[in-house]
């Protein structure tokens, strides 16, 4: 079934495109550098407001009363800073981690010589009692209120207190969609006032493609590189995991979604610091002073830009996307003429393929009528709290009761529904040439529809491809062993991926995969990314079985006996090798 020469062949564009990527390298953007001190920023009196406010308001679960009397607190000070006419507010309704409550966002604005904003934004609520780490950004964003009360900027100053963001950053999601205004950059305040430190301190990523501009990024790290120590960069590994499945639980992240370059800034990174972290004055006062000098940086020196980095940074060189597009599409060759080759090898003999590709896709069934399930439990309020974007571990309770449904139907699916739709299919035993050609077929072309979307994404299924690929071809000498080790090898780099966002997030396997639910009930998955996800998945169970379903290391073709010429075993003279010139004469 499968052309080795033709398979070895394709691998050689693969050499040009790594040529390609090399010539394709770009130096990082340059930050944004201001020399204006940011004295301005007073940390003690920021730190004896953070202290009034956690004893006035310990208690702010996202709409509740605690939130709203520090709603009103943050009011009245934007009020003071700045005049009743440049404070507004914004009321809705959304999904947070109690399940949907009537929110609030209070939004002031100090003109400058441009319309174009730059926003400075920090959420008020808390999951736990008091969060003193927590409330330190809106203690920072009352402070920066009151330096910019009576300085003139060049561009426009929002300052934005919203609800939501101990869990789904819902006011940072409907704040992006109702901005009211060009926008150059978005700063989101964290726990400027942490003492413990969770590098990198400025986080860019997105719930969608990409991450903040890199410029962006830039300007934030050298200015809290200046007051506060080095910043940290994520690590390459992380750039790709989060380009590859777009994911991240801090308020940034919906706002780059939405169009919005962003970044979080402080000490606690992208999970922030838990309820009992405690807070100094002088930590409060560093990242203060960090804050304000990005601010200062961004509105006297050019603009940014809106697009989102695509690239991966390599010691301070970017690789582009369409290189990495091209590199990924290199790769997976191979496997496509291979597995496309072997289809068309296996027509040719007369054996069926199509019901094996159906057989194949078949096996995605159980995990969309799960996801379908999630969905459904969301809409009639029986999932309990599951918001619109991705929560931190331990922000919504597990419902280990969901959890097992979940599983149940997954069983349930495979058993009475996949099972009869395979016997309507009419496959039998996945043995043989046509079930290999199909499985490979199938997953080829899946891996191919994942690059076109993400060609991260499918730089972590291009290794399955191949692999699955070599182990299901029957002319190859593997055993079932054999054969079920490359499938089993073919899932390694999604178990990496898996592993990687366990470690970023600090989360186990109950706890990741509680949290994949919500993302899918939540609509943080999309219906592509599911459907492809389940194909993927459904092609490496099928792969599965038929892996074990050979039945060991192929014979040795056996050589066709020797043609015995004409005439006794000790004769090599005339006539031995057919007819001569004298007997043709007779």
């Amino acid at each position: 079934m499968l052309n080795l020469r033709l398979y070895r062949a394709a691998w050689l564009p693969v050499i040009f495109c790594l040529v390609v990527v090399a010539f394709s390298l770009q130096a990082r953007p340059r930050p944004i550098e201001t020399t204006v001190p940011p004295d301005a920023f007073d940390g003690p009196a920021a730190a004896r407001t953070l202290e009034g406010l956690a004893a006035a308001f310990p208690a702010r679960r996202p709409g509740s009363v605690g939130d709203d009397g520090l709603a009103d607190r943050v009011r009245a000070g934007f009020v003071r800073a700045f005049t009743a006419d440049r404070v507004r507010e914004r009321r809705f309704r959304a999904r947070t981690i109690d399940g949907p409550r009537d929110l609030r966002t209070v939004i002031a604005e100090r003109p400058g010589r441009s319309e174009h904003r730059i926003v400075v934004l920090a959420h008020r609520d808390a999951a736990g009692h008091e969060a003193k780490a927590e409330l330190s950004a809106t203690a920072a964003l009352l402070e920066l209120a009151n330096v910019f009360q009576g300085r003139v900027t060049q561009r426009t100053l929002t300052l934005v207190s919203t609800s939501g963001g101990s869990g789904g950053a819902a006011g940072a999601a409907d704040y992006a969609q109702h901005v009211g205004g060009p926008v150059d950059a978005v700063l989101v305040l964290g726990d400027l006032g942490a003492t413990d430190s969770h590098r990198p301190w400025v986080v860019g990523w997105s719930n969608s493609r990409g991450s903040a501009p890199l410029r962006l990024q830039a300007t934030a790290e050298t200015a809290l590189r200046q007051e506060a120590g080095e910043p940290g960069m994520p690590r390459v590994a992380m750039q790709f995991l989060h380009l590859a499945f777009p994911l991240t639980v801090a308020e940034q992240g919906p706002l780059n979604a939405g169009g919005l370059p962003a970044v979080l800034v402080g000490p606690g990174g992208e999970l922030g610091s838990p309820a009992t972290q405690p807070v100094t004055s002088d930590r409060l006062r560093v990242f203060g002073r960090g804050v304000l000098r990005t601010i200062t940086a961004l509105d006297n020196g050019p603009d940014v830009g809106a697009e989102r980095a695509t690239g991966l940074v390599v010691r301070g060189q970017v690789v582009p996307e369409w290189a990495m597009r091209v590199l990924v599409a290199s790769l997976l060759l191979p496997a496509l003429l291979g597995a496309l080759d072997g289809l068309f090898r296996v027509r040719r003999r007369r054996v069926p393929t199509g019901r094996w590709m159906l057989w194949t896709l078949v096996a995605a069934v159980p995990i969309v009528l799960a996801a379908l399930l999630a969905i459904a439990l969301r809409a009639v309020d029986l999932l309990g709290a599951a918001p619109a974007a991705p929560v931190a571990p331990g922000r919504v309770p597990i419902a280990g009761v969901a959890l097992v449904v979940a599983v149940l139907v997954l069983v349930a699916g495979w058993m009475f529904v996949r099972n009869p739709l395979v016997a309507r299919v009419g496959a039998g035993r996945p043995a043989g040439a046509g079930p290999a050609a199909g499985v490979t077929t199938i997953t080829a072309l899946a891996v191919a529809l994942v690059w076109l979307r993400n060609p991260y994404s499918a730089a972590l299924l291009v290794p399955a491809a191949h692999l699955w690929l070599l182990a299901l071809a029957p002319d190859l000498p593997l055993g079932r062993r054999g054969a079920t080790g490359l499938v089993v090898a073919g899932f390694a780099p999604l178990a990496l991926a898996v592993l990687g966002y366990g470690l970023a997030l600090d989360a186990g396997p109950i706890a990741l995969a509680w949290i994949a639910l919500l993302a899918v009930a939540g609509g943080h998955a999309g219906p592509l990314g599911v459907l492809l996800g389940a194909v993927v998945i459904g092609c490496g169970a099928s792969a599965l079985l038929v892996a074990r379903g050979r039945t060991g290391t192929p014979r040795e073709p056996v050589a066709p006996p020797d043609v015995v010429s004409r005439g006794p075993l000790s004769y090599a003279g005339p006539g031995s090798l057919g007819g001569t010139e004298s007997a043709l004469r007779r």
